[in-house]
């Protein structure tokens, strides 16, 4: 039997500028894909064919508490490409104290900063939701999910899912 590993700890990096002791949450983009049901003549019930990714998109949300600038200044961003986060997390097993290092570098801009309530005395934090073109996941340095939206490249584990569709493609 054995326990789960648990985020002890993170952090959050805009454009190599670190924001320890300011970002208090972080929702990782969820990996998406468009898929549609396909029933032809022979087949006892639909199979869903795979048409790439969702149509949602990549999504990253991130809290930071007091006033970060740094993010309003990189609002309106016309590059699809054109602010670099990085998330890295400590993820340890509480059995054996194994821990797993995370980490997620995303290229985009933000789509909305909720500046948040200001009340004299409380606490202030902005929430931003940053849509990516470009998504990398590594675990102890071993790069799990690579997509890169504008340069139509995915690779899973090590496999390049798009190599055969560029190579049609010609590109």
């Amino acid at each position: 039997m054995g326990m789960p590993s648990k985020l002890k700890n993170m952090n959050l990096f805009n454009e190599g500028h670190s924001y320890l002791g300011l970002v208090k949450s972080a929702t990782l983009p969820d990996l998406a894909r468009k898929m549609e049901a396909y029933r032809g003549g022979g087949m006892n019930g639909p199979v869903k064919a795979d048409l790439g990714q969702s149509d949602d998109g990549i999504q990253f949300e991130w809290t930071a508490g007091g006033l970060v600038l740094q993010a309003v200044r990189q609002y309106g961003n016309t590059s699809a490409s054109g602010v670099l986060l990085r998330f890295t997390g400590a993820y340890q097993q509480d059995d054996t104290a194994e821990v797993t290092a995370l980490e997620v570098v995303l290229r985009g801009r933000h789509e909305s900063i909720a500046m948040g309530e200001a009340a004299p005395g409380e606490d202030t934090e902005h929430k931003v939701i940053t849509t990516c073109s470009y998504y990398k996941l590594s675990a102890n340095g071993e790069e799990l999910v690579e997509i890169d939206l504008l340069n139509f490249i995915e690779r899973i584990a090590g496999t390049d899912m798009l190599e055969a569709q560029r190579r049609a493609l010609g590109i």
